[in-house]
């Protein structure tokens, strides 16, 4: 087996850093790490907008990013502000459909990213390894989910 490259190595370290994934041994994380890259976006730089096709998703290592959607009168509005450890773009990686929202880099960040593609070929190539990210992700998925009915429901009161 090959030494993994510096890049592997320094991916492999942010995967285990970002907190998604600690419900997966680092060996898992090390076989992984080939299929992420790392992306680079200045403030104010658009990462991707709300319609896109959903090609690929982010893990925030370094910065913020905000979330914003457009109302039903076209005017942009800030929804969230995401901070280090933090998914994003994942419900269209995972689902097909286009982008729910804009994401905007708040500050300088550095992401990880998983392309669609990249995660195609990681369930052809290592397919329980890639259900053990894929979980993660729908983990995640639902507990923020649980968090927004909880704070909807606490609106209604």
């Amino acid at each position: 087996m090959s030494e993994p490259s510096n890049l592997n190595t320094a991916i492999y370290d942010m995967l285990l850093d970002c907190g998604l994934f600690d419900s997966l041994p680092p060996s898992d994380l090390a076989s992984v790490a080939g299929y992420f890259s790392i992306t680079d976006f200045t403030r104010d730089q658009v990462i991707f907008n709300e319609g896109d096709a959903g090609t690929f998703m982010c893990i925030i290592h370094q910065g913020s990013v905000v979330v914003r959607k457009l109302n039903p009168d076209g005017k942009p509005v800030d929804i969230a502000t995401l901070r280090r450890g933090r998914a994003l773009g994942e419900m269209a990686v995972l689902d097909g459909e286009r982008r729910s929202a804009s994401c905007i880099a708040a500050s300088d960040c550095q992401l990880l990213t998983l392309g669609r593609d990249s995660l195609d070929k990681m369930i052809e190539e290592m397919p329980k390894m890639a259900a053990r990210i894929i979980r993660a992700l729908a983990i995640s998925l639902s507990k923020r989910l649980r968090m927004v009915d909880g704070q909807l429901l606490a609106q209604q009161v």
